[in-house]
């Protein structure tokens, strides 16, 4: 799944949880669904982090490299 079927997925559960009376066997389950779907999100996010700042570290090792500081405020100015 991917993260958006999974956040998706989890706003059902969550929804059913609150919403539904359920057997308690059936509402244990989707309990359990539901903190695999989280822990599925929070990897995700992890990784997702972890790129953003290798990135981000890489774009400013490149800008040390030339010399040249990065100012987004310029980039919105040569627009």
């Amino acid at each position: 799944m991917s993260f958006t079927e999974d956040m998706e997925r989890l706003q059902d559960v969550t929804v059913r949880l609150e919403k539904e009376q359920l057997p308690l066997e059936e509402a244990l389950a989707l309990f359990e669904e539901g903190v695999a779907v989280v822990r599925r999100c929070e990897r995700f996010l992890g990784e997702a982090r972890q790129k953003v700042t290798l990135l981000a570290s890489e774009e400013e090792r490149e800008g040390e490299d030339q010399g040249i500081p990065w100012d987004p405020l310029e980039e919105e100015k040569d627009a």
